[in-house]
């Protein structure tokens, strides 16, 4: 009888294995600290072969940031449903966003805490995802406006820097979520939606706070 052939793995899949333990071990150690052999022995494959098919740790890393960032952007997209009102749509991206970050720890270290600090290449693909995520969480702030007041009186830039400022926030919330035990993605949704909702209410209804001189 003639040997077995057995099936070869895809190319595709075999890339998502290295990419999933390239995860763990960046996420969990850091990009330094993290090297080939341990990405190889956790994915099950050669060494070699993660070069072959990733060229090198910076590509590999830039990888793990692409895919994760991807992930995170089309949680949030699919969760919220342009046809329920604007405050149920900021409820249903927020409660997304946490449950995906808890959900996915080291992703979220590797987007949140690890690409950040190791150079401006791996920084500006990270600043791509918070500027998308910016970008969405602001026009549903201008939604909201629009909902409130024919003619919102909330400036351009105002609504900017509430966008930028949920976002920052939820970024906190979701690194501090994940480092403290028994607090869950719903918990955490409703802080953040308690706390922006209530300031967001009042300047839809021209309650904004004043600074006194």
């Amino acid at each position: 009888m003639g040997a077995v052939k057995t099936k070869r793995m895809p190319r595709a899949v075999r890339e998502q294995q290295m990419l999933d333990a390239a995860v763990r071990i960046f996420g969990q150690r850091g990009y330094t600290a993290a090297s080939m052999d341990d990405i190889a022995e956790l994915a099950g494959v050669s060494k070699p072969l993660v070069y072959l098919y990733l060229n090198s740790k910076d590509d590999l890393f830039t990888a793990v940031i692409r895919r994760e960032a991807a992930a995170l952007i089309q949680a949030v997209r699919d969760a919220v449903d342009p046809a329920r009102p604007v405050d149920q749509r900021l409820w249903d991206g927020l409660l997304a966003f946490f449950t995906h970050t808890s959900r996915n720890p080291d992703a979220w270290s590797v987007l949140h805490l690890q690409a950040r600090t190791r150079g401006e290449r791996f920084a500006g693909e990270v600043a791509e995802l918070r500027a998308e995520m910016v970008t969405f969480v602001t026009r549903l702030i201008a939604v909201a406006a629009r909902e409130a007041h024919q003619d919102p009186d909330l400036a351009d830039h105002e609504v900017a820097g509430l966008g930028e400022a949920l976002v920052g926030s939820a970024e906190s919330l979701a690194t501090w979520a994940n480092a403290t035990e028994g607090v869950t993605a719903r918990q955490t949704a409703v802080t953040l939606m308690n706390f922006a909702w209530a300031g967001l209410g009042n300047l839809m209804s021209d309650q904004g706070w004043s600074a006194r001189t």
